[in-house]
């Protein structure tokens, strides 16, 4: 059945005059009324009842007419949706985040897509490392990434967004949480929660580095795959977590974050495939330049805005 009967159809059953539906679809009136015809005659039914006096719909016409209605209707918001895709302004936006990031970046994301591209789903991938978000970027599961370099697979464009002083994280009783300053030395005794030694974590990485250089190696007593696992055994009094700055966005009963003086910083980077030639991905990263997400770029961005 061809779409254009059934937009003849609808014209003749809204006007219920073959003349002004013929004019209305700036056609003549033989070839709409012949194709009215093929129409009946391949559902096998009449829809129009015709005298010389008027034209109206049959009952079956009145049931057709509702179907044809939504049918168009599906077909007119497709089309619409498609050319909103290739303009970028609609379609699903995959994101991963590392899990601090979860709490201070990705409501600014969101805020960002509501207010620029409101037709925009994310579909939200939080709690994941680096190394998971650079393998789902390659195997195309995630569109963008907020993750923390240095970036390992090729392929693979970003841009700093953010440089974050590692926090510790203490239990509210413990004794640090009274004090004024901290410096990773004092840490040297106490037991650390930290991410899995296998994950391939760059805040584990740059948190033992950071105790090497004040002499001595974390005693690592618990691990953990996610970050609102290791603030819960935190408040739990287990031990302290040593974390990017931006888990202060989310606060947490018992647990207390205090600034340490020689701490290191960790790069936040925003992500995606370098090949990747998607409108909306253009249109976002054009949005992230405009705004003051994105706060420099990264030499090794291979890409750029375009």
């Amino acid at each position: 059945m061809e779409l254009r009967y059934l937009r003849y159809f609808a014209a003749v059953a809204e006007t219920c005059h073959f003349g002004k539906a013929a004019e209305a679809l700036h056609m003549a009136q033989p070839p709409l009324s012949q194709a009215i015809r093929r129409l009946e005659l391949e559902l096998g039914v009449e829809l129009f009842t015709r005298t010389t006096r008027q034209v109206s719909l049959t009952g079956a016409g009145e049931v057709f007419r509702t179907d044809v209605e939504r049918i168009l209707q599906a077909v007119d918001e497709a089309v619409a949706r498609v050319a909103r895709f290739t303009d970028g302004v609609d379609g699903i936006l995959r994101v991963g985040l590392t899990g601090s990031a979860s709490y201070r970046q990705l409501p600014a994301l969101a805020r960002l897509l509501k207010r620029g591209l409101p037709r925009v789903t994310m579909e939200v991938h939080t709690e994941m490392l680096t190394p998971a978000q650079e393998l789902a970027l390659i195997e195309r599961r995630l569109d963008i990434g907020v993750l923390r370099p240095p970036i390992r697979q090729k392929g693979i464009a970003h841009r700093i967004i953010a440089e974050e002083p590692l926090v510790v994280a203490v239990p509210e009783e413990h004794w640090l949480a009274k004090t004024d300053t901290v410096h990773v030395e004092r840490l040297r005794h106490e037991d650390f929660i930290m991410y899995g030694a296998t994950l391939g974590s760059v805040v584990g990485d740059a948190v033992v580095r950071n105790c090497l250089a004040s002499g001595f190696y974390p005693h690592r007593a618990y691990e953990v795959t996610e970050t609102s696992a290791a603030l819960a055994l935190v408040a739990a009094g287990l031990g302290v977590a040593v974390l990017p700055d931006s888990i202060r966005s989310a606060p947490r009963e018992g647990v207390v974050c205090k600034d340490i003086v020689d701490a290191l910083s960790v790069p936040l980077a925003l992500a995606w495939r370098a090949d990747d030639e998607s409108p909306l991905l253009r249109r976002l990263l054009g949005l992230l330049e405009q705004s003051d997400v994105v706060l420099g770029q990264s030499p090794q961005d291979p890409g750029g805005v375009a």
